[in-house]
């Protein structure tokens, strides 16, 4: 097993009502970052304006100190929701199983309530991106069932982390 090696996370929060004082779900995934020995690079609220957000996932994804970028919000079925349009606008890979996993992991919480969400993962410029919901449980789940592991380099049988060199291959 390896040592465990910090990586460099984003949190952009989508929103039209709250800001970062009222974020709770910013919040919870900034205290779980940190709390788990990773380096919160970055902070933001967006509006759930498409271009805005593929904006930010694009600039963090192009930028070499950042390795992950999680947003919250906007992944809903309104007409508001798109940040996974966002995310997808962006994407030169998904992690399509990120979706399933999350569904199974919110069926323990909310039940039948999970097929509202549409949590999608994938990679840019050796980049992981992950949309979560808004719901400060959401991102609980998200990262203590989820992500919490997968960016953990000392978790096997393997991890996201100890991939990340080989993400730019061609």
């Amino acid at each position: 097993m390896s040592d465990f090696k910090p990586v460099r996370i984003a949190v952009l929060s989508v929103s039209d009502t709250r800001t970062l004082d009222t974020d709770k779900s910013g919040k919870v995934l900034a205290e779980r970052i940190e709390g788990a020995g990773h380096v919160l690079v970055d902070r933001v609220m967006v509006t759930d304006d498409r271009a805005a957000i593929a904006d930010h996932l694009r600039r963090w994804s192009d930028d070499p100190a950042v390795d992950v970028v999680i947003s919250t919000g906007g992944t809903g079925l309104t007409g508001r929701d798109v940040t996974v349009e966002a995310h997808r606008d962006v994407y030169e890979k998904e992690i399509e199983a990120f979706a399933s996993i999350f569904a199974m992991v919110s069926m323990r919480t909310v039940g039948t309530s999970a097929i509202q969400s549409r949590a999608t993962g994938g990679v840019r410029k050796g980049t992981y991106l992950f949309a979560l919901p808004g719901s400060s449980g959401a991102c609980r789940d998200a990262w203590d069932e989820i992500l919490r592991h997968q960016l953990d380099s000392t978790n096997g049988p393997c991890n996201l982390v100890e991939i990340m060199p080989r993400l730019t291959e061609r």
